[in-house]
């Protein structure tokens, strides 16, 4: 499986921030169908001494059809969720996508509809600067 343009940016601002890199890719079994989310990632909380597990689906939109991008980031999306749910209940996923596809793209209404009614949680990044900018659940 290739692994997206801006694949190593979102690591490296992952462990930035203090993020152990658990599995790159992070392996999805349910049933008879194998996936695989980006990146698993974990650091510990020093306040409730636990570890707060993520899964990130890193996705470029260099597509030229952003609306064509999203609809698949959606379904890997929600498909991912639902097995993650099965086998690790208590790690989040997020979507991670470049700043200026947040502020361009994802700012239209249609698009800001369907993260809220699909409830995504995102990671926003950018791609200059090599680091996270926001965390929106």
């Amino acid at each position: 499986m290739a692994k997206d343009l801006f694949h190593n940016i979102v690591k490296e601002a992952l462990i930035a921030e203090d993020w152990q890199i658990t599995h790159d890719p992070f392996p999805l079994d349910y049933g008879d169908v194998q996936m695989q989310i980006d990146l698993g990632a974990e650091r510990l909380l020093a306040a409730q001494r636990g570890l707060e597990k993520i899964a990130v689906e890193i996705k470029s939109f260099t597509n030229p059809s952003a609306i064509s991008e999203f609809h698949t980031a959606v379904g890997q999306y929600l498909n991912y969720r639902r097995a993650l749910r099965s086998q690790e209940p208590l790690r989040i996923l997020y979507l991670a996508i470049p700043r200026q596809t947040y502020e361009e793209f994802f700012r239209l209404r249609f698009i800001e509809e369907g993260v809220q009614e699909y409830q995504l949680y995102l990671v926003i990044y950018d791609i200059e600067d090599r680091r996270i900018l926001q965390w929106i659940k």
